[in-house]
This record gives C-alpha cells, structure tokens and sequence, in this order.
C-alpha cells in the first residue's frame, strides 16, 4: 500500500469530532459531529440535523452503518 493511501477506518478517525455529512440508503442526508465509530461504520453522531426542504433536529443519533451510502466532511 502506497504512503497516501489509508483505510477507510483510518480516514474516518480523523474526522472524530468534526462535522460531517451522512447520506442513507433511504435518501436522507443528516449533518452533526461524529462523536464515536466501530469495525461496522456504525457511528455517533451529536448536534443531527436531517437537512432537506424541512430541517429537523435529531440531538444524538447512532446510524448503523448498513444504512449508510456516504460519509463526507461537512464544508
């Protein structure tokens, strides 16, 4: 494996207690700050907002990660 690469656990590690973006497998995209992930990309995140036409205010949130499409640093 080439020095610039790293695994998918390992990129997400650097983003604990950052913003990020998920997006779900039922078209929701939730924004907060990712408090905590395991071997499953199951994660925790604080301050969730589902963000769409309405935004709704989830608090915390944990999101098995089967349910997961994408998982991106918020902008």
């Amino acid at each position: 494996m080439s020095e610039s690469m790293q695994r998918p656990l390992d990129v997400l590690g650097q983003a604990l207690e950052k913003k990020i973006l998920v997006r779900t497998k039922f078209g929701e995209t939730i924004s907060g700050v990712l408090k905590a992930f395991d071997s499953h990309i199951n994660i925790w995140m604080d301050d969730a907002k589902v963000q769409g036409e309405k935004e709704m205010n989830m608090g915390k949130v944990l999101i098995r990660g089967d349910n997961i499409v994408y998982i991106s640093p918020e902008k």
